[in-house]
């Protein structure tokens, strides 16, 4: 991926024969600098690299992109709604939360690309509560999260995992993580300490 340092880029407009996204999406990634790293400066590493306000342009983007599975080093990928920035605390996300899968190395790609698809498809039929997703490579294992406006709302956020479940069509002992982004700021950490979906516990 070029390392662009602007903290945005440009909107490309709509051509006529193209089919306009309900929403404008941005992409954008971040690797870890080497040496010591402060949480909060997270924001300050965020490199853009494009938008997409058309199916077409997604594409245009989208096929151009390393997939997850190829990084050798760890990484987070984002797909946010144009304006939304990829931290807990943007307005936008830090009354929300996320919900976490854990995927095992080498099967994150397809996923990944079955949930941005899900959301330039609307699919989650939850109004404008999705705010982007992001894909966290790991040594052990991917992780996969999306992103919802308002984590108070237990039946949005039941919604939003049903639909999870239904668009990547995971397995019924697929377990599901909820963690609210306030409690992301007080441990200054995305998956630790986050909350297991109780009604879908794996099987011991």
């Amino acid at each position: 991926m070029a390392d662009n340092r602007e903290s945005a880029v440009a909107e490309r407009p709509c051509g006529p024969n193209e089919q306009r996204l309900q929403y404008s999406y941005e992409f954008s990634y971040f690797i870890r600098p080497t040496g010591d790293f402060d949480p909060e400066d997270y924001s300050k590493h965020v490199r853009a690299i494009a938008t997409a306000n058309s199916v077409q342009q997604f594409w245009d983007v989208y096929c151009h992109l390393k997939r997850p599975s190829d990084f050798t080093q760890k990484a987070d990928l984002h797909f946010f709604k144009k304006g939304i920035k990829p931290v807990w605390e943007a307005d936008d996300n830090k009354k929300g939360g996320k919900w976490i899968l854990r995927i095992k190395k080498g099967l994150c790609s397809r996923i990944w690309e079955n949930l941005l698809l899900a959301m330039i498809g609307e699919q989650f039929l939850v109004a404008d509560e999705i705010c982007g997703a992001v894909c966290s490579v790991r040594n052990q294992e991917d992780i996969v999260s999306l992103w919802n406006r308002t984590a108070d709302d237990p039946g949005v956020r039941n919604r939003i995992r049903d639909s999870l479940r239904r668009v990547l069509n995971l397995p019924a002992n697929t377990v599901l993580e909820y963690k609210r982004h306030d409690d992301c700021l007080k441990d200054q950490s995305s998956y630790r300490h986050t909350n297991v979906d109780i009604g879908h516990r794996a099987p011991r």
